[in-house]
């Protein structure tokens, strides 16, 4: 037998039956002669790939059960002197199958070969019986392998493989009805957590996809199958009672009783689909949600035309399990998308009807679950897609639902997470969120609902635009190819959006208005997109109050929580809208606001703000307001960001005007210590502000701070001296016009007077004569000069020094 194993050259029938019949004699007799015990083992692989290859040699045409029927004996013995590979066992089981399951179907009930049939068939349940038993405490496992391979046969085409696939799994369960050894986790109707706790060597994971086919089964128009089907229900829910019976605890005894004489009672030849209802209903019971998810999805698929099984009751199984609350996120993904799949193939007006219903209750049950599956199935929303929407959008509450659910998605791009698939990447889910809305604003019926939210979704869909100038060109691909002429790019779709929804809402002078400035057109540029977004503010100003009131309150809760996704245009927007002058209990919450953003590291920022509370401080209602913010303005004058040193200088001119009693005195003196650095900004603006700044806050120190303002006006004197020279008029006049002003602070006329005239060498020798010790000073301040990018006033330190 093993010399002739590896080989495979038999020619003869009788040299198989011999190779095969050796096998069980060897298995038998292990005992008594170690030795060949020995081989055998260690050539269990090549004895279970010749097994393999004589089931695949035999011809399907004809019967000739004999070696079947001995591969199944020699299969058997293997498994119980547990010589039989775990890792081939499956590939075995298959060839098994395969090969008797498709035998022509006359001859396993004709003449005398119909009785080596069954004895094949026979050695086959005993085979699969033995194979769960040398599982030993792995038997719950080898159960559920064996009933993976026997499943798909049960969905063949010819009624007869259906059948002896069927019968092999009724006999699988009756088997196990008998088997006390077998054990499984008795928490079929517990909590999932309790379910957890137990080993996964006694979870029974595949009850739901088994109770789900062979119920379906209990109505394909095969009658063998379908007596074999119930059989198999009948058994199992047995196996089940007996499995809760040994943990009573664990569930009601009453019940346990009830459902024991009910299964009693249990009519189990009912007529086709009553029958399939009522063993239906019974297990439901034992069902977890995943359990319940895996017969939808079967009960899905079954409903496309043509099918082996009743449509109606299909139909009827998605409209039971559906009404669960319990599903996970990933199991109403998987439920989504079995729909957005079979829905082009279900022609059946029942069957139609009964996935219309299952997408309202899951919509009302799981909103945002249905919502970001159905984007994920559809990013670009294909007819299918848009079907399934068009019934979610048909009654009134769920799709008000819908709405609010995309509008969260168009905020959830600021996840910033990227990914190669759609499946879990928030940006690509919120560019699909917003060309459905723009799908969606074609429906007359929805208007009321997307009315309730207008503000919010108007500034959604245009922060989307902003975030989608910034998609990377995969994402881009997800949406818009080059050959695809009919769509749009993502941010023209964005775009798009804003326009529909403001048409929509009856805003169609302010989008004519906005096209005539050019706005749409900025906004599709990085570089300009901002200027876009200033355009459309400013035209939305225009609308009715109420709307202008809610949109401003609605940017400054956005920008209550910093998020770097939408802050710079909801801040460009909400500045904006600081000129309307009916706005007045609002702007407060503005000024809450601008304190945390004028510390915000983004680019830009402070002074975008500062601009905004410059435009506040010109308010006669709201200038005084604006005073909490003086010592963060104050900060901006110590920063690099020249920007936000320019925008900050008028800022706190005009808040100085505004201080009353002693508080303008103190405030002068400490800006003018952070006013001096600012001579020598890069910024000719910030040069030209920061000096004639200086000049008016000389102005506006007295008193006892009068004595200590000398010092810092005493040390201004040498740059302003400097800076007369300066590239830009502008610096230079202003520093001539501060160095008069210093003279007369330091009631010096001859400085006064020679700076009134600008004749700096004059003011040279006149400093260092008034006061030599301070000559090394002069040094020490000399010397940056030294480095400056302007000659003139490199050329004026080498002359001073």
């Amino acid at each position: 037998c093993l010399s002739i194993c590896p080989s495979l050259g038999w020619q003869q029938e009788a040299e198989k039956l011999r190779f095969l019949a050796s096998i069980c004699t060897v298995c038998s007799t292990t005992s008594v002669d170690s030795t060949m015990w020995d081989m055998l083992y260690f050539c269990q692989l090549e004895v279970v790939e010749a097994i393999e290859v004589l089931l695949q040699e035999e011809p399907t045409d004809h019967l000739g059960t004999a070696l079947r029927q001995q591969a199944m004996l020699a299969i058997t013995s293997m498994s119980r002197a547990g010589l039989l590979l775990q890792e081939k066992s499956s590939s075995l089981l298959h060839t098994c199958f395969c090969s008797i399951f498709h035998l022509p179907p006359q001859e396993d009930t004709r003449g005398p070969k119909a009785s080596l049939y069954s004895k094949t068939l026979a050695a086959m349940d005993s085979m699969l019986q033995v194979l769960v038993r040398s599982a030993d405490t792995l038997g719950i496992l080898e159960l559920q392998n064996i009933l993976q391979l026997l499943l798909p046969f049960t969905n063949s085409q010819l009624a007869v493989v259906q059948e002896r696939a069927m019968a092999r799994i009724a006999r699988l369960a009756n088997f196990i009805t008998t088997y006390p050894l077998l054990q499984v986790c008795p928490c079929f109707a517990q909590t999932t957590v309790l379910r957890h706790q137990c080993s996964k060597t006694y979870q029974f994971v595949m009850l739901g996809r088994l109770v789900g086919h062979l119920t379906l089964c209990c109505t394909c128009k095969d009658k063998g199958t379908r007596h074999e089907a119930a059989e198999a229900l009948h058994h199992l829910h047995t196996f089940i009672l007996q499995q809760r019976r040994r943990w009573p605890w664990l569930h009601d005894t009453g019940q346990l009783q009830h459902q024991e004489g009910w299964q009693a009672r249990q009519p189990w030849q009912l007529s086709q689909n009553s029958r399939a209802s009522r063993i239906f209903l019974m297990f439901m019971k034992y069902l977890q949600p995943s359990d319940q998810a895996d017969i939808i999805l079967m009960a899905i698929k079954s409903l496309r035309a043509p099918s082996a099984y009743s449509i109606s009751f299909a139909a009827h199984m998605v409209d039971v399990l559906v009404a669960d609350p319990a599903f996970q996120p990933g199991q109403v993904l998987n439920i989504v998308w079995a729909i957005y799949r079979n829905l082009p193939s279900v022609r059946a007006v029942v069957a139609l009807n009964s996935l219309d219903r299952a997408l309202l209750v899951l919509m009302e049950k799981h909103p945002s679950e249905v919502v970001a599956s159905l984007l994920q199935c559809s990013p670009t929303c294909t007819h299918v897609a848009m079907a399934m929407w068009k019934v979610m959008l048909s009654e009134p509450q769920i799709a008000e639902k819908v709405v609010r659910e995309l509008l969260s998605m168009l905020m959830n791009q600021s996840l910033r997470k990227t990914s190669t698939s759609t499946k879990d990447n928030p940006r690509i889910l919120s560019l699909a969120a917003a060309r459905m809305i723009s799908e969606i604003l074609l429906q007359p019926a929805c208007l009321r609902e997307v009315k309730a939210i207008f503000p919010q979704l108007f500034l959604a869909l245009l922060f989307q635009v902003s975030f989608t100038t910034e998609l990377t060109l995969q994402e881009v691909h997800v949406f818009w190819r080059k050959h695809q002429q009919d769509l749009l790019t993502p941010i023209r779709s964005a775009v798009q959006s804003v326009r529909v929804l403001l048409c929509s809402m009856g805003f169609e002078s302010q989008v004519l208005a906005i096209e005539a400035q050019g706005g749409w057109d900025a906004l599709l540029s990085t570089q300009t997109h901002l200027m876009g977004v200033r355009i459309v503010a400013r035209e939305m100003m225009k609308t009715p109050r109420p709307l202008r009131s809610t949109i401003f309150c609605h940017l400054a809760e956005l920008l209550s929580v910093e998020d770097p996704t939408w802050e710079m245009i909801a801040m460009a927007f909400l500045i904006e809208m600081l000129g309307c002058t009916d706005l007045n209990e609002e702007l407060d919450r503005a000024l809450e606001i601008f304190s945390m953003y004028l510390r915000s590291q983004c680019l830009g920022m402070p002074s975008l703000v500062l601009r905004g509370i410059l435009r506040l401080t010109e308010r006669p209602d709201m200038a005084r307001k604006t005073l909490v913010l003086l010592p963060y303005v104050m900060e901006q004058l110590q920063g690099a960001d020249s920007d936000a040193s320019a925008a900050a200088l008028p800022v706190l001119g005009n808040m100085l005007r505004l201080l009353e009693g002693k508080t303008p005195s103190l405030t002068a003196l400490a800006l003018a210590d952070k006013l001096q650095p600012l001579f020598n900004d890069e910024s000719d603006t910030v040069r030209e502000l920061s000096i004639r700044l200086f000049q008016n806050v000389m102005g506006l120190v007295v008193g006892a701070e009068k004595k200590k303002m000398k010092k810092e006006v005493w040390d201004s004197l040498l740059p302003l001296l400097f800076h007369l020279h300066d590239q830009n008029k502008s610096v230079a006049k202003a520093s001539q016009e501060a160095l008069h002003s210093a003279g007369r602070f330091l009631k010096w006329e001859q400085l006064a007077q020679l700076a009134e005239t600008a004749q700096a060498w004059r003011i040279s020798e006149c400093l260092l004569a008034r006061n030599r010790s301070r000559a090394k000073d002069y040094l020490r301040q000399s010397q940056p000069y030294l480095q400056s990018p302007q000659e003139p006033l490199r050329r004026e330190a080498v002359r001073f020094i």
